[in-house]
């Protein structure tokens, strides 16, 4: 350290480099952690689409079979009560022979 400096102006310089120092080291810091942020990011984001994409498949299909269902039962109940209908209808006739 210089003798004829007076302290606080040497106790500000080496504060200065060293938040330089410090500055340049977490700048660094940042870039490297974004860069291998990125690596995992591409890694990851296809299984997770893959995922995504199966549990999509899986919910539409879930839905897909819950329409056919009930469209099925629809169809059933609304052939069972024409049948009835029917006869009803064919033994009314008979009953008035």
């Amino acid at each position: 350290m210089d003798d004829d400096k007076p302290i606080t102006e040497q106790a500000m310089e080496t504060i200065t480099t060293a938040v330089e120092a410090t500055k340049d080291a977490a700048v660094t810091a940042v870039k490297k952690v974004k860069k291998a942020a990125k690596k995992v990011a591409k890694k990851a984001a296809p299984k997770k689409a893959k995922k995504a994409s199966k549990k999509q498949a899986k919910k539409s299909s879930k839905k897909a079979a819950k329409k056919s269902s009930k469209k099925a039962a629809k169809k059933s109940v609304k052939k069972a009560a024409n049948k009835t209908a029917k006869k009803t209808t064919k033994k009314k006739k008979k009953a008035k022979r």
